[in-house]
């Protein structure tokens, strides 16, 4: 196994010397690569669907016609797919990124994917004297467009400090956590916490709506005590509004809580909290809420208040 030098790890990045390469240009990923497009960086992207790149490669971004050749083509390799099977499509297929990861280069995948997957991909991009950091991301479309993302970061912590002004352009909260799985097991804690804070805030509104309350005037008072929270702030009033536009769709957060209740078995411990609310959002996706947003799980309680068979 060929270890990567030191002089590989300390190169810098730097607008004029690091050519970026982008895979996944989704509702957040489009806002992400943007970010590093405005800071000065040439940009090679590569989409399952090409249309969704379209205003990146008007703005100057080189097409790729698969990983493997955005890989080839530059230094630093982003990845935000959707689901662990995409990434494992995208790293290990014939034309994935680690076939065209040269050595020194980094890839970083930002996915939320199962910690054993993003070991994998750094022990294969190890063999090829490469680098791949785990390096997921919360905060949604609000948190992409605004590049006030919270990253947590797994791997190598070199290879960490020297991509950091990258990530820098794209979040405000960045934390090396430790070994490759190490991001992934975070983004776990956080999605854990998420999913607790969300159904209180959807009960919450459903209550108050049924209680005869303005919910306007519920929020005013509540998202100043100690029942303020993001979720609370951000997506409460997009449910007052009507607007279950995905930032973060229903079953791409079934699909993490998945992750984390298989690990939770696989280290001993029970989630019951977690339980129940991931067999919700399930019942959600069954009532057609899937590729809505999360807070849309206020449709599916009051789907279910109203008909408790469904």
């Amino acid at each position: 196994m060929k270890k990567p030098s030191k002089q590989d790890v300390e190169l810098r990045v730097s607008p004029q010397e690091t050519r970026i390469g982008w895979i996944g240009t989704g509702v957040m990923g489009h806002s992400m690569c943007g970010h590093l497009m405005d800071a000065g960086y040439q940009a090679t992207v590569f989409t399952r669907t090409q249309s969704k790149a379209k205003a990146l490669l008007e703005r100057g971004a080189t097409w790729a016609a698969s990983p493997r050749e955005v890989a080839e083509a530059s230094d630093v390799v982003f990845t935000i797919v959707g689901f662990p099977p995409d990434v494992r499509q995208v790293y290990f297929e014939q034309n994935g990124v680690l076939a065209g990861l040269n050595e020194g280069r980094v890839a970083i995948d930002l996915t939320t994917t199962s910690p054993s997957l993003a070991k994998e991909i750094a022990d294969e991009a190890k063999k090829r004297g490469a680098f791949a950091l785990d390096a997921p991301v919360s905060g949604g479309d609000v948190g992409a467009r605004e590049a006030k993302l919270a990253i947590m970061v797994g791997g190598d912590i070199e290879a960490f400090e020297r991509v950091r002004p990258l990530l820098g352009l794209m979040g405000v909260n960045i934390v090396h956590q430790g070994p490759a799985g190490a991001g992934q097991h975070t983004k776990m804690c956080n999605q854990i916490v998420v999913a607790g804070t969300m159904i209180g805030v959807c009960e919450s509104l459903l209550y108050a709506v049924e209680a005869g309350l303005e919910p306007n005037l519920v929020l005013q008072s509540i998202s100043k005590g100690a029942a303020n929270c993001w979720t609370l702030e951000n997506l409460a009033p997009r449910v007052l509004r009507g607007d279950f536009a995905p930032g973060f769709m229903i079953d791409h957060f079934v699909k993490d809580m998945k992750i984390a209740l298989d690990e939770a078995r696989n280290m001993g411990i029970d989630l019951p909290g977690l339980t129940l609310v991931e067999s919700i959002y399930r019942k959600a996706s069954e009532l057609g809420h899937g590729t809505h947003g999360t807070h849309a799980l206020y449709q599916a309680l009051l789907d279910i208040s109203r008909d408790p068979g469904c």
